[in-house]
């Protein structure tokens, strides 16, 4: 198979020892997250001063959920692995990005009971033809041993999409977007969720499905993307 199918970058197609990877180069120009962190957003901050490190979003505007993580900013090489994920039909990239969410997730994972990708809409889950979120959360629930709820929350109000909307525009877009699926509330009532998400733009997703899940019974209900955009927090 390797000869049919060399390894290569996930990235840009380079050669490489194993499959499933990236190259040097893609790697260097990998907007990756590091500490000092935002503990709500999980967004890049400047300066390290010790004990609880909040942004300024997060001290004006505190996110429903408890903490968010992620690998990346939402820039150069993530955001073309998003993109390939998300548009390009690329799902054989949630293997790699799922494992390095979970990696950058384990404070959050650790004790989380139940993963929760979050849904699209029924119309628009026919058009792509597969949720990205829930891709992502199959791999994570692979390597963590959580089990996902796939069919946990369901999204009832077909939202125009969030490119180009205001963060308060956002935020009215997807009001009353979700619900829980009633088979599944006794998983919810009582448990420690991570929802599961490819990017987080201005939290205004993961507010309103932390919303539905903490109305539910959820006890906690923390945020795991892939890419965080790099002004949100």
């Amino acid at each position: 198979m390797d000869l049919v199918y060399p390894p290569s970058c996930i990235a840009c197609g380079a050669a490489l020892a194993e499959h499933d990877g990236i190259c040097p180069a893609c790697w260097r120009l990998m907007p990756l997250i590091t500490n000092p962190i935002c503990d709500r957003y999980g967004t890049p901050l400047p300066v390290d001063h010790g004990g609880m490190m909040l942004s300024p979003l997060a001290v004006a505007d505190p996110p429903v959920f408890g903490r968010a993580r992620a690998v990346a900013r939402y820039d150069g090489v993530a955001r073309e692995l998003v993109h390939g994920l998300k548009y390009g039909d690329r799902v054989e990239l949630a293997d790699t990005m799922g494992l390095w969410m979970a990696r950058e997730g384990a404070e959050i994972l650790d004790n989380a009971e139940l993963l929760v990708p979050v849904p699209l809409h029924w119309f628009r889950l026919w058009r792509r033809r597969f949720n990205q979120a829930a891709t992502l959360a199959k791999t994570i629930g692979h390597k963590t041993g959580i089990p996902v709820g796939y069919e946990t929350l369901k999204r009832v109000k077909a939202t125009r999409p969030q490119v180009g909307l205001t963060r308060s525009e956002r935020a009215a877009n997807l009001e009353k977007a979700f619900s829980v699926n009633e088979t599944d509330r006794p998983l919810i009532l009582g448990r420690r969720i991570v929802l599961i998400d490819d990017v987080m733009t201005t939290a205004s997703t993961g507010n309103a499905a932390a919303r539905t899940l903490l109305k539910a019974g959820a006890v906690s209900v923390d945020l795991l993307v892939f890419a965080v955009v790099a002004n949100t927090g």
